[in-house]
């Protein structure tokens, strides 16, 4: 696995629990799913993303997606 599939696998986990916090918690937890959103889309347009850092740290390969 390379650092864009990991980056794109985590947000695609995080989506999902938040969504399920939500429903079985509390509806404040969609200001967990915006953030997840907004962190994705400046992602897109900057090519920097705090989890794609994390990762590389860890020592998961070098995609082409994030700096």
């Amino acid at each position: 696995m390379n650092l864009d599939r990991a980056v794109l696998a985590f947000a695609g986990v995080m989506t999902l629990l938040s969504v399920i916090l939500t429903h079985f918690v509390s509806p404040w937890f969609l200001l967990f799913t915006a953030f997840i959103g907004l962190n994705m889309l400046q992602a897109a347009f900057t090519g920097f993303c705090p989890a794609a850092l994390v990762f590389k740290k860890l020592g998961i390969a070098s995609g082409c997606a994030f700096r």
